[in-house]
């Protein structure tokens, strides 16, 4: 799945969230996926956090088979910026 796609698969259910931040997940040469307040995004801009992960693990993370906290411990996805709006994605997520 592309970065596309999985923005694409994911936009109704931030538009039915109430998530008021702007993240961006950097997946690398893969591309980037943006969530801005209740808009799913591929276009790259500046977020309030930017949480650097593989394409691979952020569909694990959100298909809900690879847990996010567990991800940070291990190393597979690193968050720069505000903490308290990752702690935040599990509104949407």
């Amino acid at each position: 799945m592309s970065v596309a796609e999985l923005a694409e698969s994911m936009k109704d259910r931030v538009a039915a969230g109430s998530f008021d931040s702007v993240v961006k997940f950097d997946c690398g040469d893969d591309g980037v996926l943006v969530i801005d307040n209740q808009t799913v995004s591929t276009e790259d801009q500046e977020a309030d956090c930017t949480i650097g992960v593989s394409l691979e693990d952020l569909q694990s993370i959100i298909a809900g088979e690879l847990d996010p906290t567990g991800a940070f411990m291990q190393g597979k996805l690193k968050v720069d910026g505000d903490m308290s709006v990752a702690m935040k994605l599990g509104q949407v997520i």
